[in-house]
């Protein structure tokens, strides 16, 4: 199933300190927004000299019809706000989401159970980036995240997933107790990523299954907790009680994904 996009052009000056959401940022970035089914109106590259990476994606640019357009650093850096650019930044459509329904289907049509990571509430960008880059590395089917109280999908987002976000299906939904109990009415085992739990490496992950990582501070609420079927934790050996929350998604994740794939054999 191919991610949808609207096609919302967004015209509004950039007047903060905040890159504009519908802009990808940096030379990973925009390679992968190439590769996908996104639209994109224009790209913006450094004048002068080009070398490297940045002439192979400016001739795919032209080669798919895409308007190229010169411009000095500072108008890059002003464009990036902040985030390092790497002498080019394109203008995309908006990220269509989808709904957590559409997420199960797309493992139905790859044929596989659903693997799928939700995000209760995490609010660092960089984390986010990092999540949406192991769950699509993983090969998960989708990522659901709130829709307030957490960071939403933003450049900053893209960037720090390297691309992944491109080819990763997210559903932002009202209320992530309700998406968990809509998957657990579709036949997904719901899997809270808390201390206290049964160590991951003893968990059976090969079915439907939806693995819930909880914010930098709070960890998974407890209404979600509550509502899931089981508690998995990661074991700590030395003197830190706990994972940075990328880390400890990428950790239970490609236990996860060792599951799928081994069942599937």
């Amino acid at each position: 199933m191919k991610n949808r996009y609207e096609n919302k052009r967004n015209d509004r000056r950039f007047e903060d300190n905040t890159p504009d959401e519908n802009l990808v940022i940096g030379r990973n970035a925009v390679r992968e927004l190439l590769k996908s089914s996104r639209s994109v109106d224009k790209i913006f590259v450094s004048k002068g000299e080009r070398e490297g990476s940045i002439t192979m994606l400016v001739a795919k640019a032209i080669e798919l019809g895409i308007p190229v357009v010169e411009c000095e650093k500072q108008k890059l850096d002003q464009l990036a706000a902040g985030v390092v650019h790497q002498g080019i930044i394109a203008m995309a459509a908006a990220k269509e989401y989808v709904s957590v329904e559409e997420i199960v289907q797309i493992a139905e049509e790859r044929g596989e159970s659903p693997l799928i990571l939700i995000a209760d509430g995490v609010e660092d960008p960089h984390n986010l980036g990092a999540i949406i880059r192991v769950a699509e590395g993983v090969g998960a089917h989708g990522l659901v995240i709130p829709k307030r109280r957490a960071v939403g999908v933003t450049s900053v987002v893209e960037k720090a997933s390297a691309g992944a976000l491109e080819h990763l299906a997210i559903a932002k939904v009202s209320n992530i107790a309700s998406a968990v109990e809509k998957l657990k009415k579709l036949g997904v085992w719901i899997y809270a990523a808390e201390a206290g739990g049964t160590a991951y490496y003893e968990t059976d992950f090969s079915g439907p299954c939806a693995i819930v990582v909880g914010s930098e501070g709070f960890g998974v609420s407890k209404l979600v907790k509550d509502l899931s079927d089981f508690n998995v934790s990661i074991p700590m050996y030395g003197k830190v009680t706990s994972f940075n929350v990328a880390c400890a998604t990428s950790v239970i994740m490609c236990e996860a994904a060792k599951c799928h794939h081994r069942n599937s054999k």
